[in-house]
This record gives structure tokens, sequence and C-alpha cells, in this order.
């Protein structure tokens, strides 16, 4: 598939320092699975509670697409048929305020929510799911939200431009992991930012 858009895709993503983006046994209490904490990602995800006085860029950057991408394990637990009326992780309203593609096997209705946020269901894979993103976007940038599954196969299907990726000091030694199954990449480091519970680095995708 060729990659032609005026915007940028772009991929922010926490990850352990051995490469995990979440542990095993994900569930509606832990959401990121064992990643060494209590739930909700404490430890892994320690630095969101800084907040934006101490990581500015960071989260500047982070909701500043006009799609995003996410594949249905980000979106929530629930597995095999929507038997339940899940709208993800987030309350009545996300923080998108954009088309939010969600990439399933399972047929479901888009589901609308405050802020101007409205989750798609896409059945028919990643390309499917880009067109549709790209379409929404408009020229502006579209995000491959995660989780590293979903990275995993636009990366290797060519289709990200930047990786942002925010390393926290934990080893969680099993789980979801970033660059499984893709060939190597050729990168061009444009800054890194250290802090004491992550380093923030940003690459470019040479093609």
């Amino acid at each position: 598939m060729t990659n032609t858009r005026k915007g940028k895709v772009t991929c922010d993503l926490t990850i352990s320092v051995d490469g995990y983006a979440a542990g095993h046994n994900q569930t509606e209490q832990r959401p990121f699975g064992d990643d060494g904490g209590d739930g909700w990602g404490d430890k892994l995800h320690a630095w969101y509670s800084e907040g934006a006085e101490t990581h500015p860029d960071e989260f500047a950057r982070m909701m500043t697409a006009k799609a995003f991408i996410m594949g249905r394990n980000m979106f929530g637990p629930v597995r095999g048929e929507w038997d339940r009326p899940w709208t993800g992780w987030w309350g009545d309203n996300p923080p998108y305020h954009a088309d939010v593609f969600v990439l399933t096997h399972h047929p479901r209705d888009p589901q609308p929510m405050d802020g101007g946020t409205t989750f798609h269901f896409v059945t028919d894979g990643i390309e499917a799911a880009f067109e549709r993103a790209r379409a929404s976007a408009d020229g502006g940038d579209i995000s491959i939200h995660g989780g590293a599954t979903t990275v995993n196969q636009y990366l290797a299907a060519g289709l990200i431009d930047e990786l942002r990726l925010h390393i926290t000091p934990l080893m969680l030694g099993a789980g979801t992991r970033l660059f499984d199954g893709v060939a190597p990449l050729d990168l061009e480091q444009v800054s890194a930012r250290a802090t004491s519970s992550v380093t923030h680095l940003i690459y470019r995708v040479l093609r």
C-alpha cells in the first residue's frame, strides 16, 4: 500500500525497557495486564501522573492527530462478539475528540461519545482502517495509537512516519512487545529527553 498524504502518521507508545507495551492477563481493572503494579498501568505509565508540567512537549503532541487507529485490546477487555455495551476505558468524554478506528473481527455500529469522539469498528483489516482514518484526517496527522500488536502491523506495512517512544525503567519479561514480527527498520533519531521516570525518544522512520 502506498502511503501518500499531507499529514504524518505517528505512534506514541510507552514501553518497558525490555520492549513490552503491556503484560499478560488484561482485565477491566488492569488495562495493561501484569505490569508490575496494582492496576491501570501505574508502573508502566507512572510518568502520566506527573502531568504536563513535567512532560509538556509529550502531552502536547499526544492528542494533536486528526484521526486515530487502535487495536481492539486497547479499546477494551471484551473478547469475541460484542456481548455488552463497552465504550472504552475513558468515560463518556474520551480524550481523542476525533474519529477513532478500532480494529476488530466482529461488526459493531459506530459509538459516538461526548466531545466529538466517535469509535468506528473496522472488520476488514489495517489498510481499510488506514484509508478511513486518512479520509477523516483530511490532510492532518494520523496516530497509530496502540497497542503494540497494532503498531507492529503498521510498521511492517511501512505506514508509520514517526515513532515516539516513552521508555520506563521497568522490566516486564513477558507480554505484548514492540517490533515483534517487524523487519529491521532504518531509523533517524529526532530527539531524546530523559527524566527520572521515563526517557522520551522520537525516531523518524526512513524509507
